[in-house]
């Protein structure tokens, strides 16, 4: 029992190192540990380096939000906290924007855990009857999606527009002699990390004071947001496909929040919901279906050849500790970006971010054995795509058809 303990703490540690650096995704470290896989388990056992990597993925989900509001370099979970986290950074509540993201991860987690005995029943059955319907569903999301997020018919038009051209980028990327890893670096850090970070610079933004005090009170609007986050995240690790875009619009629906206006709150703790409870049920998956939903989860699901109800318990302990720990690191590490970031030349920091995030796609691409001309002309694109949303005024999520739209196309089985 010792040994898992230790395993969980020192998986928390690296997830809390792998949320802070911007670019560094926690499946790149997942892989790095699978492919070690042979060597270690001579000295460890299964269940230890499946607790690591999913006490990593737990802590990384959380500790994200800190530089995607920030710094504005988003991961795939955290592209729509961006514009609402820095709306309250330039209010000076920084600390209360990491609040809301630590209680909203930790909150649906436990929703995630509570509601797993309703899950296991009544998923498979639910999964066996959607499944040949999945592009429909997406389909019918991303309709909806653009008509919700769109203020006026010249919105609707480019947001179809850029929606079309993301997935487009998307589709060519996925489908190039680039690994997944590197084509989804480049599109995520170009898309909504350093085009963010550029127009940043061009608007001569500067880092506010913030608030030593702030207010935060668990009302009921927030526990609104936590079980919708939990809700959509399962929801997330148990349809292929779905994406936080999508979590994000089914969490708005069930708590009533918005990336916008007054409810901003309550969308930060509904995104950071979705993005915990992702890491947990794409998991949990495995046990229920009998799939596994995300990198980690199909590295864990080789590691232990499937998942048991002994493995169930083990994971459900391990989360529970991580995101608790993890809770901690985020609240403590944010506050101490709060006070760091007013001290800080923040056009300094933004040029070292992209320059770092820039050398991080070379690099990648490099180790690879990768066409670098290739990876900078889909680099390029995807940040010059991701200036586009800030300049026309339009919703940033709906870059998110990267994903959606290659997904759509291979649900429907044209391809």
């Amino acid at each position: 029992m010792f040994d898992i303990l230790l395993a969980c703490l020192i998986g928390i540690i690296c997830g809390v190192i792998t949320g802070l650096i911007p670019g560094i995704h926690v499946n790149t470290v997942g892989a790095f540990i699978f492919s070690m896989s042979p060597f270690l388990l001579h000295s460890y056992s299964p269940e230890v380096l499946a607790v690591f990597l999913l006490s990593m993925s737990i802590s990384h989900a959380l500790l994200e939000f800190i530089p995607s509001m920030f710094l504005g370099v988003p991961e795939e979970g955290t592209v729509l906290s961006v514009m609402p986290g820095h709306y309250l950074i330039l209010q000076g509540r920084g600390k209360e924007a990491i609040r809301l993201v630590s209680v909203g991860g930790f909150g649906a987690m436990i929703v995630t855990i509570l509601l797993l005995p309703v899950f296991i029943v009544g998923l498979p059955l639910l999964y066996g009857f959607l499944k040949p319907f999945i592009w429909i569903i997406l389909s019918g999301t991303v309709v909806y999606m653009i008509h919700r997020l769109s203020r006026d018919f010249r919105s609707l038009i480019w947001s179809s527009i850029i929606f079309l051209l993301s997935g487009i980028m998307g589709w060519t990327a996925l489908n190039s002699p680039l690994s997944a890893s590197v084509s989804l670096l480049c599109i995520f850090s170009g898309l909504f990390g350093v085009s963010t970070l550029l127009y940043s610079l061009s608007e001569k933004s500067v880092m506010p004071q913030q608030n030593e005090h702030f207010q935060f009170e668990l009302d009921r609007d927030i526990f609104r947001s936590i079980f919708a986050g939990g809700i959509a995240g399962s929801i997330l690790g148990f349809l292929p496909g779905m994406g936080p875009a999508q979590g994000s619009l089914l969490a708005q629906e069930l708590s009533g929040a918005s990336d916008t206006g007054s409810e901003r709150e309550g969308f930060l703790v509904a995104m950071s919901g979705v993005n915990a409870s992702d890491a947990l049920f794409s998991l949990m998956a495995i046990y229920i279906i009998g799939n596994p939903r995300s990198g980690i989860a199909v590295y864990i699901n080789q590691l232990l050849q499937g998942l048991d109800f002994n493995h169930l318990l083990i994971m459900i302990f391990s989360a529970i500790t991580a995101v608790s720990i993890s809770l901690v690191f985020c609240i403590k590490l944010g506050d101490w970006f709060s006070n760091s970031m007013q001290k800080i030349n923040y056009e300094k920091i933004n040029l070292s971010v992209i320059c770092f995030m820039s050398f991080l796609v070379v690099f990648f691409g490099f180790m690879e054995g990768s066409n670098l001309i290739f990876i900078l002309l889909i680099y390029i694109t995807a940040i010059s795509m991701g200036l586009l949303p800030h300049y026309l005024d339009i919703n940033k999520s709906h870059l998110m058809g990267v994903l959606i739209v290659p997904a759509i196309v291979v649900y429907t089985g044209f391809v």
